[in-house]
């Protein structure tokens, strides 16, 4: 396929960035709302936890899914697709919630999140795909672009709820929305995905295929520095507000700030990390990211001062921002099948930011809180060790 042209690349670079942006509205979407269900529906907390498990069970679901999807379908009929999955999702939740069936929610959340951990993968092998044609590194913006997304989700919700809009009437706003944007894919030029050579003819084929990743050392290497950094990034979803509220002493509403304040950071080094990336290359901007984050770990576990609790968090948010996007670029430049690769190193971070929390929490009744935040720390320097891995991408004139 030859370069494409200006103004079809500025197009194919900002519909993908407005997909990851769509990506995180959507995940962040039902989080404010989900007090309300439980009252609306008069379901427990158990409900609700096996409600979110199933989004789990969905994004993996996803994520196994999307590499046949592409290659049968190619980057923009795939993405389209599965935005207008992700709409049909929430526009079912929505009506669940009007008919007051918890079956029907629960197959809306499995399909909702099928369509995240598919969209996920595909999003980042197009992402890859810009950062080739265009030369110069676009994927830390383009995460950027979710942790902006899900912070604009996470809002609506909030809002809606303050204004009194029930939950179903904005899952199926945002559903018809997002399905509407589906055709916004057009701005994805449409390419094969499918591996060179004849495909894999029988089951057994086609699993070997898939395990190949799996047995690449490099791919693996790179697949521990996402797994440190996804670590990390999921334990300050769950447990920063909590050590700052009970082990450091601060007041409620200072540690909800203290996590917005990691939010923005870690949005902030993403959106303005690129030229960084393109002077210093992959590897040595993930060592110095994990080596800040070591540094801001330190300083959380052990500082007293609120001010430097607060440089510890902000250095935390450098630490985990540049591991994942610069991950998926590097897993995609590993070999033929870039979404099969990419599909490897999501599943590697999805595990980690999805059983990292727990871990952190199961330690921390044996040591508390602040000392179980150590496995941080070591997961850091590990990711810090296997930047080695990443190779600096050629520029366009060598």
């Amino acid at each position: 396929m030859s370069p494409p042209a200006g103004a079809t690349l500025a197009r194919w670079r900002w519909t993908t960035t407005a997909g990851f942006g769509l990506g995180g509205i959507t995940i962040s979407a039902w989080g404010p709302r989900l007090p309300a269900i439980k009252a609306e529906l008069g379901i427990g907390t158990a409900t609700i936890g096996l409600l979110l498990a199933g989004v789990t069970v969905g994004a993996i679901a996803g994520l196994l899914a999307s590499t046949p999807v592409l290659h049968r379908l190619g980057g923009r009929r795939a993405i389209g697709g599965s935005l207008l999955l992700i709409g049909v999702a929430m526009t079912v939740i929505g009506v669940a919630l009007i008919l007051r069936s918890v079956p029907l929610l629960a197959a809306g959340f499995v399909l909702v999140g099928a369509g995240i951990g598919g969209i996920d993968v595909l999003l980042n092998v197009e992402g890859a795909a810009v950062e080739r044609a265009a030369g110069r590194t676009l994927m830390p913006m383009m995460h950027g672009a979710w942790s902006v997304g899900a912070a604009v989700g996470s809002g609506i919700g909030a809002a809606c709820a303050a204004l009194g809009v029930v939950p179903a009437a904005q899952f199926i706003a945002e559903g018809v929305l997002i399905a509407a944007a589906a055709f916004g894919a057009v701005g994805i030029p449409q390419r094969d995905y499918a591996p060179a050579g004849p495909p894999p003819q029988d089951r057994r084929a086609k699993l070997r295929q898939w395990l190949r990743g799996w047995l690449d050392w490099r791919l693996l290497l790179i697949g521990v520095v996402l797994f440190g950094v996804e670590l990390g990034e999921g334990s300050a979803n769950n447990w920063l507000t909590l050590a700052v509220r009970n082990d450091h002493g601060q007041s409620a509403a200072v540690a909800a700030l203290f996590f917005t304040a990691f939010a923005v950071g870690e949005a902030t080094t993403r959106i303005f990390g690129g030229p960084v990336v393109d002077r210093l290359g992959r590897g040595r901007t993930i060592r110095v990211t994990t080596a800040l984050g070591v540094v801001g770990m330190v300083l959380f576990i052990l500082a007293a001062n609120r001010w430097i609790v607060l440089a510890g968090v902000l250095l935390w948010a450098v630490g985990v921002s540049m591991g994942f996007p610069l991950g998926m670029s590097e897993a995609a430049e590993t070999g033929p099948d870039p979404a099969a690769r990419v599909s490897v190193a999501a599943s590697i971070g999805y595990f980690a930011n999805l059983a990292g929390p727990p871990a952190i929490g199961v330690l921390a009744e044996s040591v508390g809180l602040l000392h179980a935040l150590w496995l941080i720390v070591a997961l850091f320097v590990a990711a810090f060790a296997a930047a080695g891995s990443f190779r600096r991408r050629p520029r366009p004139d060598d």
